[in-house]
């Protein structure tokens, strides 16, 4: 059982999120969501039948990161690329109205605004469809980003990237981000994509997911094993990503088994998944990275940031779209006694 002390210093730890100051680098998108009723199967093909009841958006990728981040602190800001096209328009609204700084966001008309359309009915995604273009930054797009980041680390606590593939982060990009997080000693944690293959040597943080660090370990992925701490072929990708990213905290996201923490010279530490009703899980990572860099900027040891991250996911995964997660409602997870400890028996 978890003691009343703990709780309190949990308690203590989410109150202090509100002073910090988080920038979100990354892959910037815009989730569109298409809600409706299906009747029927259509004649044409063997697909349902979608009646639009409504249509929502949100910011989506690193996007979503800072507007995670934003729940938690109004010191959060943003740095990526958008289109000058009208969803690049309603996503650069849609952070402004969140009160997030945009200041680090360029816009390209050359770009495409990446989009990711949900459609969903009965509370079920019935499809996804997904307009992308990858555009090579150009010189002068990467010297914008690194005069920004030269003043905007420089103030920060912490420092999250949120890396989707989708060509705002290339290797010199992010050496330099790593060479600065280093220069300033800031927290810097990283969401990975397993097809870029990008090095974050030094980065306080990785957190990758179970097939996400399968895939950059070079190890074939595995079924999972209960309970985690005894599943050898998954310790091994992690000790192989503590040498190959050089990162003093591995947190490798397990879904419905919770997360496991690896970090050199210590015994891992497995935080299991928490008992929610599980409907999308959509933006888990996010919310997931988003108080795991809180946490660590507010002074939290990693198995303490890797179980306030864990208990944010358990309560996004039980919310509809791109979700976040409210102060009030992490708070509510150490608001007693009786909370069973995170460590595995």
């Amino acid at each position: 059982m978890r003691s009343s002390s703990e709780n309190s210093r949990f308690l203590e730890l989410i109150a202090a999120f509100a002073d910090k100051r988080i920038l979100a680098i990354g892959d910037l998108m815009l989730d569109e969501f298409i809600w409706g009723k299906v009747s029927r199967i259509s004649p044409e093909a063997p697909v349902p039948v979608v009646n639009v009841t409504g249509e929502s958006y949100y910011p989506g990728g690193a996007a979503n990161v800072a507007r995670n981040v934003r729940e938690f602190t109004a010191h959060t800001s943003v740095v990526g690329l958008t289109g000058t096209d009208a969803h690049g328009a309603r996503l650069m609204q849609l952070l402004r109205d969140c009160s997030i700084d945009t200041a680090g966001v360029q816009q390209d008309p050359e770009f495409s605004t990446t989009v990711k359309t949900r459609i969903i009915a009965r509370s079920q995604q019935v499809v996804r469809v997904d307009r992308e273009r990858k555009t090579p930054l150009t010189a002068e797009r990467i010297g914008f980003a690194k005069q920004y980041l030269d003043a905007a680390v420089a103030k920060a606590d912490g420092v999250i990237v949120a890396d989707y593939g989708k060509g705002f982060l290339t290797q010199p990009l992010a050496d330099y981000i790593c060479s600065l997080a280093r220069r300033w000693n800031k927290i810097l944690t990283v969401d990975p994509h397993p097809h870029t293959a990008l090095s974050w040597r030094g980065a306080t943080a990785v957190k990758p997911n179970r097939a996400e660090a399968f895939s950059a370990a070079g190890i074939p992925a595995s079924d999972p094993v209960e309970p985690a701490l005894s599943d050898d072929a998954l310790l091994e990708a992690g000790r192989k990503l503590l040498q190959l990213w050089d990162t003093r905290n591995l947190l490798i996201t397990l879904g419905e088994q919770g997360m496991l923490l690896l970090q050199d010279g210590a015994p891992p530490y497995h935080t299991p998944a928490r008992g929610r009703e599980v409907f999308d899980v959509s933006g888990a990572g996010d919310t997931a990275i988003c108080v795991l860099t809180l946490a660590l900027a507010a002074g939290a040891s990693p198995p303490e940031a890797a179980e306030l991250a864990n208990r944010a996911s358990g309560i996004v995964v039980g919310k509809l779209g791109t979700a976040t997660v409210t102060p009030d409602e992490l708070r509510a997870c150490f608001s007693s006694g009786d909370l069973p400890s995170s460590r595995d028996s």
